[in-house]
């Protein structure tokens, strides 16, 4: 049988098999399934539905299998997936309950909420590789921190320091990283509840309790709704920017310390060549580099998807769509990348500086 890769073979270089399970079809909608089971729950505790319509939506929400063909028409012709969604799901939970199905929300809560429930998950796993890399340099800086090296100032040799003082320059900014993204994810981690115009008006006066009980079933934040206002996704896409500049900034580093006339870095493994069969390319440094510009250039066009027109803008939240999760994957890659060179990376001691 012919076995093929379940995405592109570029991935293998560049993407991130974890994190990007995250921004698949099937991802994207068990989110939408909590977010819809959370609305039916909070509204039958305020009272807007009846307790027998909660447990109707809930029991479906957790067995709900999509007619993915019918979604994806409905996105091309409505410009969003959850119209057909909610069809779809209303036809499951069945005639008795069906009104109270999605009653108060609009597209945009589902997709909004669905977005940050699973960033939640993203953000702990980002972090947590942000510490194993951090304590993975804090080794590599124990261990050949008082190695000789070459300072270059301006790609010209400068003065001799030590390792140590290198490899300060590549922790110190990730533990900012890491300050930033504690205080970022309360921020952002956010319901999202507004209904057709983002007042809360459909919900009767009741929603501001909606909203409470939701972000407590889903362990999100509570706060008023956010739909034109995508500071909060245009700032975790600066931090993703910022990460990834960092570590392109490692890469660098070590793609320069490692070419054959500086020596001052030894890889365990390297790339190698088709035609000469001597080369050990510094893959996992370059793979860094290109990572940390790709994010770059993203970020000015995710910035371009906060200018929404008044209420909401189809254009400007499709264009956060395409991109916000190709800068999520490309970070979580920078970081496994990371981890791996510096976990295969010795220092050694530069001719230069013995001079």
């Amino acid at each position: 049988m012919k076995q093929t890769l379940p995405y592109p073979v570029l991935q293998a270089l560049v993407g991130d098999e974890e994190v990007g399970a995250f921004f698949s079809n099937e991802a994207e909608l068990s989110a939408m399934l909590r977010v819809e089971a959370a609305l039916a729950e909070a509204e039958a505790k305020v009272g807007l539905i009846g307790k027998d319509a909660a447990r109707r939506i809930v029991e479906v929400c957790g067995a709900f299998q999509a007619d993915w063909a019918k979604l994806a028409e409905g996105l091309a012709r409505d410009g969003v997936i959850v119209p057909d969604f909610v069809k779809q799901l209303r036809a499951a939970v069945g005639k008795t309950h069906a009104e109270s199905v999605h009653l108060g929300a609009t597209s945009q809560d589902i997709i909004d909420t669905a977005l940050t429930l699973r960033l939640k998950s993203v953000i702990e796993i980002i972090g947590h590789r942000l510490d194993t890399l951090t304590h993975s340099l804090d080794g590599l800086k124990r261990r050949d921190g008082s190695v000789r090296l070459m300072a270059h100032t301006r790609m010209q040799q400068a003065l001799p320091f030590s390792a140590a003082d290198k490899i300060d320059t590549w922790i110190q900014p990730l533990e900012r990283h890491r300050e930033a993204l504690e205080v970022l994810a309360p921020r952002l981690l956010v319901i999202q509840l507004g209904g057709p115009i983002g007042t809360r008006g459909e919900l009767k006066g009741h929603g501001d309790a909606v909203a409470d009980a939701m972000a407590e079933i889903l362990g999100l934040g509570f706060g008023p709704s956010w739909h034109s206002q995508r500071d909060r996704i245009g700032e975790f896409g600066s931090f993703l920017s910022l990460l990834t500049g960092t570590l392109g900034k490692i890469g660098q580093d070590i793609a320069l310390m490692a070419q054959n006339e500086v020596g001052e870095v030894r890889l365990a493994t390297g790339g190698g060549s088709s035609a000469m069969a001597h080369k050990s390319n510094p893959v996992p440094a370059e793979v860094l580099v290109t990572l940390a510009r790709f994010n770059a250039g993203m970020l000015g066009t995710l910035h371009q998807a906060l200018v929404h027109e008044n209420e909401r803008s189809g254009a400007a939240w499709t264009l956060e769509w395409m991109l916000l999760p190709q800068m999520v994957i490309s970070s979580a890659a920078a970081l496994s990348r990371a981890q791996g060179l510096i976990a295969n990376l010795n220092l050694l001691p530069s001719k230069a500086a013995e001079k």
